[in-house]
């Protein structure tokens, strides 16, 4: 973002082809397909890439906004009236898909969705006589501010709902659901729901029935932030609109149940793993969204670097022993162990995962989904598995003492162990175990590292702002034994996407003769820290004077932990 306002008269129009490029390197936007939008007849090809559902409106968006170095805004910075409203045709801007968002600096902010061409900014500077500066947003949101401020103030969900039949008749009669739920207006909301959750970059919707209202709210980059949702009348349909999708008897509303959906989203293969849960309401529903397409299994682009990178290897590397990522639900454990079974995916070992459920499908390695319904458990695969020959064995979660016990027995037996578990450090982990029932010498002879994670959202390059830490804040947090860099630099801004805050334990001799003398989780701690441990809140500081993420959101995710 520039830190000066951009004239949208005399700005300089990126080609089309910067755009497109733009796209490849960091929207995931594929040459052969492009190639193939090129071949179609269009004046307009950028357009054409979404309504092939080749890039989405929001990905879009970015690319224009990074080229131009112009801020990229949602309608909801705009306010809910505009006064005086400028004198423009809703055709127009409907046309050149652009819209008024506020007066400002003298000028007027105007949203566009393709700034491809000058004339729709001069002919709005010419009708109004001020400056226009410009603001990029995705199409849907300047559709949203035209009808806010031209139509009848609906958005698109406004408009579907206005089609929803009132939903009369007995909410237990399955089949009458069965109907609602596959009429055209239900479908079309659930579809813009979740084509709201891509265009946002969202990890999970929630969809939660109350008294009077249905809520709806997408997590994106770990915080839940609520969205424009359907009345509290349609939520019965629409939540069994989403369990027929997901293969789900809808009959059932009094047990938990768990689904899958597959499909294709503006131009993204999406796997959505769902779970309801019966509430005093009705069934909340959470679907979690896994984008095949653009999941990177590697570690630099997960926030892992240097020396921590190079010990975690190493670790990787051991023909044998137990290697265990710990931390809460949502910390990205299981990407970091996908990461690292990528890594060891060689044609000379032999993988087998027991997972729950299998997240991501992974060519070359033997995956299996536990059923405990028909008794497979993770115990009871895991036996079984060891007779396979296997030279990794990857465990989803350690949930209890014979599952361990067989990881164990594994470790032993010469093959290398990777697992999870829910501890809030590294150290913890150990007195965990313990807890368990696990013998301190096994865990001694076994256990060969122990990484704790968290995520933190990233600060967006683009739009980051540097500015000197106060005083107070250096001597708080010992910012200056962390950084020769004066003054010391702290930085904000918005977010995009996220970072891992890593915490490696590597177990030596004097871990192990603790252990043996049950030592407590901050002994161990602190004995690892001699031996060069950092801990998850010196790791976030690290990365907020990186410019990384920020000091806030380090303090948001650490806290307790150790600041």
């Amino acid at each position: 973002m520039s830190s000066a306002p951009i004239d949208a008269c005399q700005m300089q129009i990126p080609h089309t082809d910067q755009v497109c490029a733009w796209l490849m390197q960091h929207a995931g936007l594929k040459t052969v397909d492009l190639e193939r939008a090129r071949r179609l007849p269009s004046d307009d090809l950028l357009s054409l890439l979404t309504r092939l559902g080749l890039v989405s409106d929001i990905e879009l968006a970015r690319a224009w906004a990074a080229l131009l170095g112009a801020p990229l805004l949602l309608a909801d910075a705009a306010p809910p009236l505009l006064d005086p409203l400028p004198a423009l045709t809703e055709r127009f801007m409907r046309h050149y898909q652009v819209a008024p968002m506020g007066w400002t600096l003298g000028g007027l902010r105007v949203l566009a969705a393709n700034p491809a061409l000058r004339f729709p900014f001069q002919a709005l500077a010419y009708a109004c006589q001020v400056p226009v500066w410009l603001a990029i947003g995705p199409r849907t949101e300047v559709d949203t501010l035209i009808e806010r401020y031209y139509g009848q103030g609906r958005s698109a969900m406004g408009t579907l709902i206005e089609n929803l039949d009132e939903q009369g008749g007995a909410q237990d009669d399955i089949e009458h659901l069965k109907d609602l739920a596959s009429e055209a207006p239900v479908i079309r909301l659930v579809n813009l729901i979740l084509q709201r959750a891509v265009e946002q970059r969202a990890s999970d919707i929630h969809i939660e029935p109350f008294e009077h209202q249905l809520k709806v709210r997408y997590r994106i980059d770990g915080v839940l932030h609520d969205a424009e949702a359907p009345p509290a009348s349609s939520s019965a349909a629409v939540i069994s609109r989403v369990k027929i999708m997901a293969r789900l008897d809808i009959a059932e509303r009094r047990l938990p149940q768990d689904g899958r959906i597959m499909l294709r989203i503006q131009g993204k293969e999406l796997d959505l793993r769902v779970s309801t849960v019966p509430t005093s309401f009705g069934e909340s529903v959470v679907l979690r969204l896994l984008d095949r397409q653009t999941v990177q299994f590697d570690f630099p682009s997960l926030g892992f670097d240097g020396q921590r990178l190079a010990a975690f290897l190493d670790l990787l590397e051991r023909p044998h022993g137990i290697l265990l990522v710990t931390g809460p639900t949502g910390s990205g454990k299981t990407t970091t162990l996908y990461t690292a079974l990528s890594r060891l995916n060689t044609a000379e070992r032999k993988i087998i995962t027991v997972e729950d459920p299998v997240e991501y499908q992974l060519e070359g390695i033997n995956q299996i989904q536990v059923k405990p319904a028909i008794g497979l458990d993770f115990a009871g695969a895991l036996r079984s598995i060891v007779r396979q020959d296997p030279d990794v064995i990857m465990i989803g979660e350690i949930r209890d003492l014979e599952t361990c016990r067989i990881a164990i027995q594994s470790s032993l037996t010469g093959h290398l162990v990777l697992s999870t578990l829910h501890t809030n450090s590294a150290a913890a982990s150990i007195t965990r175990l313990l807890d368990m029932g696990v013998e301190s010498y096994l865990i001694a002879s076994t256990v060969s590292g122990i990484l704790a994670q968290r995520l933190v959202r990233r600060l967006d390059p683009a739009t980051r702002v540097a500015f000197e830490a106060p005083p107070e804040l250096i001597a708080e947090h010992g910012l200056d034994r962390l950084t020769e860099q004066r003054p010391i630099l702290l930085y904000r801004g918005a977010y995009h996407g996220r970072s891992a805050l890593t915490e490696l334990l590597v177990m030596n001799d004097e871990l192990r003769s603790l252990l043996m003398r049950h030592a407590d989780a901050s002994t161990l701690e602190q004995a690892a820290r001699r031996a060069g441990l950092r801990t998850l809140y010196e790791e976030g500081l690290r990365q907020a004077l990186a410019g990384i993420t920020s000091l806030e959101e380090v303090l948001r995710v650490t806290r307790g932990e150790d600041a």
